[in-house]
């Protein structure tokens, strides 16, 4: 199954695919057709791959966060977020390659206390200062008086970001939140107290991974 945000794309690129390969048919070689055609179809096939939506069940019990993407933990450790919380918390930052399902999906039930999209710059996606001057979406969910705050950000292939949140929406753990465009990461900002269950550069599902538990 195909997530929304790619059916256009795929509709034109099944246009382009076979115009594309009638024309080299009839007016070039069967060498180069065979050459340029296989080309084309590999491609046609990346682009399915990454638009995939894959359906997942989230089992969560209360007090867990689970992983809002696909991907590899690359940051866990204790910053200030200068945006909304203006304290220190600790951060949980998972990197998306081209290759993983793009797919956003919430970490935890709750209220969106806030959400916002600011436009930045697209500086490689690990880069220490992606989190605050890249393109990037921000939303605050409450569970019980506890707020956890994510974040989606472009990175330098990522041009689009997908962001679905409204405030003052209840909204479910596991359920889609957005989309990211080519490679790209997720930071999760979590209260000091909070147990964190993932280790650097372990690999994640998104709606399946638990990566912390609240206190």
């Amino acid at each position: 199954m195909f997530h929304k945000e790619g059916r256009q794309i795929i509709l034109v690129a099944t246009l382009g695919l076979f115009g594309l390969i009638f024309l080299i048919y009839q007016y070039t070689s069967p060498v180069f057709f065979i050459m340029i055609g296989t080309l084309l179809v590999l491609f046609y096939a990346f682009i399915l791959y990454f638009f995939r939506n894959p359906k997942r069940v989230t089992v969560s019990n209360e007090g867990d966060i689970i992983a809002a993407v696909d991907g590899k933990v690359v940051v866990i450790e204790e910053t200030v977020e200068s945006e909304y919380f203006k304290d220190k918390r600790i951060q949980v930052s998972i990197f998306m390659s081209p290759l993983n399902v793009h797919v956003t999906r919430y970490p935890l039930s709750g209220l969106i206390k806030y959400t916002k999209y600011h436009p930045g710059k697209f500086l490689v996606a690990w880069h220490p200062k992606s989190s605050t001057e890249n393109e990037r979406t921000t939303v605050v969910v409450d569970k019980g008086g506890k707020e956890v705050l994510f974040r989606q950000i472009a990175g330098a292939l990522a041009r689009r970001i997908v962001l679905y949140s409204k405030q003052d929406e209840q909204v479910k753990v596991g359920d889609d939140f957005g989309f990211i465009k080519f490679g790209s990461r997720v930071d999760i900002f979590l209260p000091l107290d909070t147990e964190i269950e993932v280790k650097l550069h372990q690999k994640t599902k998104g709606g399946i991974t638990r990566i912390a538990k609240l206190k």
